[in-house]
């Protein structure tokens, strides 16, 4: 059973707690480019440019974190998610808020 988030947008380090309690699915709604130069260890990558919710990997026991460059987008993917009845948050901030919190990135 895939439980919901709690609410819709979770800062760096809740998401990152998240993350550790293998609570979350990330994923990365910036496009490729920008993916490949920074993201956050195991996000997935769905561009917002093809962006659609009832694509959003689903695993179980998991709820899906949105994020992109500093929020804009994935806040974006958010209102796509709620319209279409797909539980989802985001990462305030982005990973931009990611990085400034001191926390890991990978490139490729």
């Amino acid at each position: 059973m895939t439980h919901g988030p709690k609410k819709a947008e979770y800062d760096a380090r809740e998401v990152e707690a998240l993350l550790r309690a293998d609570a979350v699915t990330l994923v990365d709604v910036r496009e490729p480019h920008e993916h490949k130069s920074a993201n956050i260890p195991g996000a997935a990558l769905m561009p917002l440019s093809r962006f659609d919710a009832r694509q959003l990997p689903a695993e179980p026991g998991k709820f899906v974190v949105l994020y992109c460059r500093s929020g804009a987008r994935s806040m974006s993917a958010l209102s796509r998610c709620m319209s279409a009845g797909v539980p989802a948050a985001h990462l305030r901030g982005g990973i931009g808020a990611w990085h400034a919190a001191g926390l890991p990135l990978a490139v490729g």
